[in-house]
């Protein structure tokens, strides 16, 4: 498929903000977002209907988009039909949603199955589908349900797994082997040599988020270095 050719070897990035925070807002996450193309960046992944309108509007390249529901306390990606079409509607090419079994079991009575929700984006918008997981099993079940591409985004993010730094170099290679569908590495992956580790286990294509796209969080890393660091010098 034309798009999955596109996006193999891309650098995707995650342009995300929260309520509260500098760079909260539409306009900033278009701004976020042209940014990263213009460093370099083949595919943008966003949150909300707003903000992928917004991106849509000053590119055409492909955007995941999602849109993240807090449920039991546990932000879920993209649990409701209405939601992916939402998203498609405002221009995304490819909808996100986790397809962990923590997913379903709290979205149980309110929200179809993960494996539902992908067979009907497929059947009633013709949208292709990212499927988040956090295991292998997960992810031959997403497979198995028709998606187009698996990615690593929930790893050490459930309660079952746990992951210091990306990329999940295992989770990544046994996707690999053990299923045919596009594997996307994502979480926690902070630095180039991260990345081209991701894509030497065989991804797809690689998400970061983070490391390019929160400047508050980026500066803390400096600013926490330097705090930990006795100054020995003398005056300036």
């Amino acid at each position: 498929m034309k798009l999955l050719a596109a996006l193999r070897g891309a650098l995707i990035v995650s342009c995300q903000a929260f309520e509260g925070e500098p760079l909260y807002g539409s306009a900033h996450m278009a701004a976020m977002a042209a940014s990263a193309l213009n460093g370099g960046a083949r595919g943008i992944r966003t949150n909300s209907q707003e903000d992928v309108a917004a991106i849509r509007a000053i590119t055409d390249v492909p955007i995941i988009g999602i849109q993240k529901t807090l449920i039991a306390g546990r932000t879920i990606i993209t649990p409701a039909f209405s939601m992916a079409q939402a998203l498609h509607t405002a221009g995304a090419d490819i909808i996100a949603l986790d397809a962990t079994s923590l997913r379903d079991q709290l979205c149980r009575g309110r929200f179809p199955a993960a494996a539902e929700l992908i067979v009907r984006i497929h059947t009633e918008l013709g949208c292709l589908v990212m499927a988040d997981i956090s295991t292998v099993e997960e992810g031959i079940a997403a497979a198995e349900a028709g998606a187009d591409l698996i990615a690593t985004t929930l790893a050490g993010y459930t309660p079952y797994t746990s992951l210091e730094q990306g990329p999940d170099e295992p989770l990544i290679e046994a996707l690999v082997r053990e299923t045919r569908t596009p594997v996307v590495a994502e979480g926690k992956i902070d630095t180039p040599a991260a990345a081209r580790r991701a894509l030497a286990c065989g991804a797809h294509a690689v998400v970061v988020g983070s490391a390019i796209t929160r400047p508050q969080l980026i500066t803390r890393k400096f600013a926490d270095a330097l705090a930990e660091t006795s100054f020995e010098g003398g005056a300036a």
